[in-house]
Parts: C-alpha cells; sequence; structure tokens
C-alpha cells in the first residue's frame, strides 16, 4: 500500500510540475522576428577572401548587400568557433573563440556591427549539448582527480559499464562516457530528468555538475550578445536532458535560459532544432523548423531519389504521384499550437539534408514551383545558401569532415556558393584544401553573376516572391492558412491565406501535365486579380472555383468580395 501511495504522489507532483510549466508566462517574442527573412550561411563554403580555399567571416561582410538585395534580412551562421572539424564545426573545441580559418573574434564583432548598419541581424548556432573530445573541458573531465569539470560530462564509475550510448578508450579515470552523436562528441552534462537510482552516473538536474553546465551555457550566450550577436539557433535542443519522457526537466531548463535571455537582450531570439515547433515553442523557443524529422512531412514534399533522404515518391515532382496529405496535417497541428506565442519556419533546406535541386527536380521551373510555395507558407522564410539560384545536391562526394551519416552524404549540400565562374565561383585556391569538390566541376553550374540581371532567372524570381511576401501582410509570417486540396484530388496543390480581412488564393501544380480541379466558393469571392501567375486560370461559376493549372505552373491571386 505504502508503494502504491508512493507512486500515486510522484504521479501527482509530475501533473502538477507538468501543468505549471505549460503555463509559464514569458515575455513575448520580439516584434521584429515577426518581419524577419532568414538567410543561411554555411562559413566554410561562403566566400573565400584570404586565398586558402575555405570561406570566412570577412566573406560574410563582403556578401552582406547581396543578402539585403535578395530581401533577407536575418543572418542563421553555422558554428564558426574553435573545433576539431571533425563534424563540420559541430564539435566545438572552445565556445569563445572563432575558429583560425574563419578569422578571429573581432571579424564575427564586425560582421555584427556591420549587419546592423544595414538593418540586418545576425545569429549563431550554439550546440549546446555537446563539445569536442579536444576541449579542454573533455581532458580535464577524464583526469583520474576529481576536478571542476568531473561532472561536466556524463561517466560511468567504471570501464566495464558500457550502456547505449557510451564510448570505451583510454583514460586516466576509469569510467566511459557518453556521446551525443559521433563518438567525438561527449555529452554535456545538463541531468536525467528520469534518473536510475542503480545508476550513479545518471544524475538529477538539480545535482552540481548539471547546475554548472546549465550556467557555463547562458554565460557564452551572454559572451555573444554582448559582443552583439542576436540570437541563436540551438543545435538538438530537446536532447540537453536524458531520460525525459516528458518533457518536465527539457521545459524547466529552457525557461530558465529564456527567463535569463530576455531579462538581459529583450530584443534577443532563441530559436530551436527540435523539429516540432509545439514543443519547442512550449519550452520556451521563439521559432522552431518543420524539417527533415519528427514525422513533419517535409520529406514527403522534397525527397526524392536522390539525396541524403531518399524517397520512391514524394509531392513536388513530375510523375504528379505524391501526397500533401502528412504536411498539412502537420503544419495545420503546429500553427493551431503555436499560435502567438512564436513561429513556424519551412526552409528551402538546410546542411543536413538535401537541396530542392536533386534527382529529376532540375529546372528553374521546377524549383520555382517549390519557392512559390514556401514563400505563401505562413511563419518566418529561410533561404539556405544557394537555393536562390538553383544550387544543386551532388551526390558520390567524399566524405568530408563528418559528412557521412547513416542515410546519406550531407556533402552534396555543403558545395561552395557559385558567385562567378570568373572567379572560380568566389574560391581561389585550386584544387582547395577543405571544400566539398573541385572547382572545375562547377563550370557549368548556376551563378549569382549569371542570374542577377536575369529577369526570368530562378534568382530574380525568389527576390520577387519575397518582395510579394513583404507587401501583402496576409501572405506573410502570421496570416492564416487553410487548405482547399482534398485527398482524393491532391494536384494542383490549392489553399488560402488570410489576415484582416484580405484574402489570397494560391495554386501550385509541381507536375508535369495539366491539372484542374473544382472547388466549392464557400468564402463567397466575388471578385478576385492574380498578383503573380505562371500558367494557372481561376474562374467563379455557379458558385464553384473552377481551377486549371498547366504543367509545373503556379499562381497567386487576390481575392475580393
Amino acid at each position: 500500500m505504502r508503494c502504491i501511495l508512493k507512486v500515486a504522489l510522484a504521479s501527482l507532483c509530475l501533473l502538477i510540475t507538468s501543468s505549471a510549466m505549460s503555463q509559464q508566462p514569458f515575455k513575448p517574442v520580439p516584434e521584429w522576428l515577426s518581419k524577419a527573412v532568414f538567410y543561411q550561411v554555411y562559413p566554410q563554403s561562403f566566400k573565400d577572401t584570404d586565398g586558402d580555399g575555405i570561406g570566412d567571416i570577412n566573406g560574410i561582410v563582403q556578401q552582406l548587400d547581396y543578402i539585403k538585395w535578395l530581401g533577407c534580412n536575418t543572418i542563421w551562421l553555422n558554428p564558426c568557433f574553435e573545433s576539431a572539424f571533425q563534424d563540420a564545426g559541430y564539435d566545438v573545441i572552445d565556445f569563445y573563440k572563432v575558429a583560425k580559418r574563419y578569422g578571429t573574434n573581432d571579424d564575427l564583432v564586425r560582421l555584427f556591427r556591420e549587419a546592423h548598419k544595414r538593418k540586418m541581424r545576425v545569429c549563431i548556432d550554439l550546440v549546446a549539448g555537446h563539445t569536442s573530445i579536444e576541449s579542454p573541458w573533455f581532458k580535464e573531465s577524464q583526469k583520474r582527480e576529481r576536478n571542476e569539470y568531473s561532472d561536466r560530462y556524463i561517466w560511468t564509475p567504471d570501464s566495464t559499464i558500457k550502456p547505449e550510448k557510451h564510448v570505451s578508450g583510454k583514460f586516466e579515470r576509469n569510467g566511459t562516457y557518453r556521446k551525443n552523436f559521433f563518438d567525438c562528441q561527449p555529452a554535456l552534462n545538463y541531468g536525467f530528468g528520469e534518473p536510475d537510482p542503480a545508476c550513479p552516473w545518471e544524475q538529477p538536474t538539480s545535482a552540481e555538475g548539471p547546475t554548472k553546465t546549465r550556467q557555463e551555457l547562458m554565460r557564452i550566450m551572454d559572451y555573444w550578445m554582448d559582443k552583439g550577436c542576436d540570437g541563436f539557433r540551438v543545435d538538438l535542443a530537446s536532447s540537453l536532458v536524458k531520460k525525459d519522457p516528458n518533457l518536465v526537466e527539457t521545459n524547466k531548463l529552457w525557461a530558465e535560459v529564456r527567463t535569463h535571455f530576455q531579462n538581459r537582450y529583450p530584443e534577443g531570439i532563441l530559436l530551436a532544432e527540435w523539429g516540432n515547433p509545439m514543443k519547442a515553442i512550449k519550452a520556451g523557443f521563439m521559432m522552431d523548423f518543420i524539417i527533415q524529422f519528427g514525422g513533419s512531412g517535409y520529406n514527403e514534399l522534397f525527397f526524392n531519389k536522390e539525396g541524403v533522404f531518399r524517397r520512391d515518391t514524394c509531392y513536388f515532382s513530375l510523375e504528379g504521384n505524391g501526397s500533401p496529405k502528412k504536411f498539412i496535417d502537420n503544419i495545420r497541428k503546429q500553427l493551431d499550437s503555436v499560435g502567438a506565442n512564436g513561429y513556424v519556419c519551412i526552409p528551402t533546406a538546410n546542411h543536413d539534408f538535401q537541396r530542392p535541386r536533386s534527382g529529376s527536380r532540375n529546372t528553374d521551373e521546377q524549383l520555382k514551383c517549390v519557392m512559390a510555395f514556401l514563400f505563401t507558407m505562413p511563419g518566418v522564410p529561410l533561404v539556405y545558401y544557394g537555393d536562390e539560384i538553383g544550387m544543386r545536391y551532388i551526390s558520390g562526394l567524399p566524405n568530408k569532415e563528418g559528412s557521412v551519416v547513416t542515410r546519406g552524404n550531407r556533402a552534396g549540400s555543403r558545395t561552395p556558393m557559385q558567385w562567378s565562374r570568373a572567379t572560380n565561383a568566389g574560391f581561389s585556391t585550386a584544387p582547395p584544401e577543405m571544400l566539398y569538390l573541385p572547382i572545375d566541376t562547377l563550370a557549368n553550374f548556376p551563378t549569382v553573376e549569371a542570374q542577377r540581371n536575369d529577369q526570368n532567372s530562378l534568382l530574380s524570381f525568389t527576390r520577387s516572391m519575397l518582395k510579394l511576401r513583404a507587401k501583402y501582410p496576409a501572405l506573410a509570417s502570421r496570416g492564416n492558412l487553410e487548405f482547399l486540396t482534398t485527398q482524393e484530388k491532391a494536384y494542383p496543390l490549392v489553399y488560402t491565406r488570410g489576415k484582416d480581412g484580405h484574402r489570397f488564393l494560391v495554386i501550385v501544380n509541381p507536375t508535369g501535365k495539366p491539372q484542374s480541379i473544382t472547388i466549392s466558393n464557400t468564402i463567397k469571392v466575388k471578385k478576385f486579380e492574380a498578383v503573380l501567375n505562371q500558367n494557372t486560370s481561376l474562374k467563379i461559376e455557379n458558385g464553384n472555383f473552377e481551377i486549371k493549372a498547366d504543367a509545373t505552373s503556379y499562381g497567386v491571386y487576390r481575392l475580393m468580395k
């Protein structure tokens, strides 16, 4: 009876804690995020200015005007700190020091300053969950004598004890350490949500080691914010606290971080790599990404037979045999849950999965359908560097800095930004030491230089879509979304966006065949005008919308009663 009572009380405490955390009052999200348009810069591949074949911070500064011209006002910069580069910078040695190959701390501060001069902002990637095995913290942690860092990582008390995800090695201390991803990435100790008393290495989040780790995380954030940073994208944000199935301790952690962060930096932003906005925003983040994991439906929209994550069918294909249902169900659920407390973001791609131009999706017409869709979706838009000119995911590249994972090779999405053929795509060293493919293979690829003054180019189209979204608030981050496409008739994709009495209808047909659909005009629209139209038609007849869309076509119509 005593055991039953103990379990019941524990369950009640958990329920009360969970309820309290769900009602955590946060200060409002900074207003500027509602108008943010992100551009993700992968620093080693963006722009080389010192001739070593590796992109650098000065190269980013040089191209700020281009990024602003495109229509983006916020940069997300992948990790640029001192690293062993066994996972492309996600294995950090020193969180307080810029990697030498990118420049100096002063260069990063200059990037913040130059961005601010242009009314732009810069967010940096924060690898919160682990360090490099070469980190001084880890080297101290593995010593036999107890010290400041002994409990900053998760160690078993004996080398014969090797639970899942633990790594053996030749260490001074007798034990194995827990990794986060690769063996070279030992997990920092934020504690366990449900520690097992039989496993003494599973410390509660209130223990000294996890407490100091949490304090160090906030110290790192303060350091860069004080130097002019505008916020952070937190890598693997849901995974810091281990064995936390109900996210009680995870939510406590991020609530503490957000409160501290906003008290000191009210205009700063916190973005999560969580893959589930409804959970991330509840935890305290201001934006999260709908990407390749978490059953988001993103894969079913875009991933075809080539890339890191490969599928036999996807919605955005000429074959027209995909389904948007999984994405539609998820985006509805996410938007309803997040409400006005934060934002979703559906990026064009990122450094971990294939670009839109992959496999048989290889023409500007197909890519314009993708861009028309992404930039008329609610949430904060994000352009992954090079997607605006149709850079291609390239298969068959060698493993570079840990680019190969179980599912495929991420190097194909990390190739040099194609600025100009005359300057070897902006990278002066040939062959480059650190880049992901020989420069001469880029000879026939699209470049910024070739597309910038071509009104029919993908670059010009991307820019025009971002202008359109900025012009009409109903097409922007907060507008309502309603899909009119039915499960029985998946093509073309038809949906409306609305805000403050203004409403737009969007048509996208990514297939290689003409498509048509009849939809009841339940919103009683009487008039409309096309604000963007590539081979689609809209008629209102007999109380219905009569929609026709040629192959690889798209249209945006303003509806009026």
